[in-house]
């Protein structure tokens, strides 16, 4: 599933392309993804400047005078840029056409959602409930450890609950725990302020990393295959059960929790 950092990536390089542009029609080959594609889109859309692209945890946000479209990627959703002469594919459910190119949503297994939020976008049900944004300054040490009073569950569940912080997803949890030393099953009312300082300083700087290293294959939204480059990022632990702790070099363990698997080293995190 992409997760934030990817999210962002697509933002980012989508930005270059499409901003400030407006969509002169709209091709749906396939409305029936989580849920219905509206059909009206092309009322609200076309002949409509694309004002800014916003993400808000793992949903971007296409803003135009007219109201917002969300974009959700799902479990296996991509967007790119494309010629406008480019044919569509059997994944490829909808196009955005621009004046000299589009925008295309591909979901093989359509987990993913294009829907239309009208002019008060962050009051819809699947943003409203959301928590802080893991790369601003609400998001802190502080914030956490309040939060984590009289909260039983272990702290890698804590740290993935949406409406605690947004979009940190398995991978980087479990890089972050790691690089914090602080062991996933722990429980979150358990942990010291001074070392949820310390997560907290990890997650941002496995995030930050994760967009920095996905920017280098921005190119690769035009004409491309749609993955950003986090592909080619360099991962502690995350996926090595098994392997050697990249700390002590004793063999990485791995466990279930909520039904995915923790990677974690059992001599190093505590």
């Amino acid at each position: 599933m992409p997760e934030l950092p990817e999210v962002e990536t697509t933002r980012r390089g989508l930005s270059k392309y499409i901003l400030a542009k407006k969509i002169t029609r709209i091709d749906i080959r396939q409305r029936q993804l989580r849920w219905e594609i509206p059909t009206d889109l092309s009322v609200h859309l076309v002949q409509k400047e694309l004002l800014s692209i916003d993400r808000r945890a793992k949903y971007l946000l296409l803003n135009f005078n007219s109201g917002t479209l969300l974009i959700h990627l799902g479990m296996s959703g991509s967007l790119r840029v494309c010629n406008l002469n480019t044919p569509p594919e059997k994944h490829d459910h909808a196009d955005f056409i621009f004046d000299s190119c589009l925008l295309r949503y591909t979901d093989p297994r359509r987990f993913g959602a294009i829907l239309w939020l009208g002019s008060d976008p962050y009051a819809h049900k699947l943003l409203s409930h959301l928590g802080v944004e893991p790369l601003t300054e609400q998001f802190s040490g502080e914030y956490l450890h309040h939060l984590s009073k009289r909260r039983k569950l272990p702290v890698k569940q804590f740290i993935m609950d949406q409406k605690v912080v947004t979009g940190v997803g398995n991978i980087y949890a479990t890089e972050a725990l790691f690089l914090s030393a602080l062991r996933p099953t722990r429980s979150a009312s358990q942990i010291s302020l001074a070392r949820y300082q310390r997560l907290v300083l990890e997650i941002k700087k496995v995030l930050i990393l994760a967009i920095e290293q996905g920017g280098t294959t921005l190119k690769d939204f035009v004409g491309g295959d749609g993955k950003p480059g986090y592909f080619q990022q360099t991962l502690h632990i995350y996926g090595k059960a098994g392997a050697p702790c990249p700390s002590c070099q004793k063999p990485l363990d791995a466990i279930k929790l909520a039904g995915r698997n923790s990677v974690f080293c059992a001599h190093c995190q505590t």
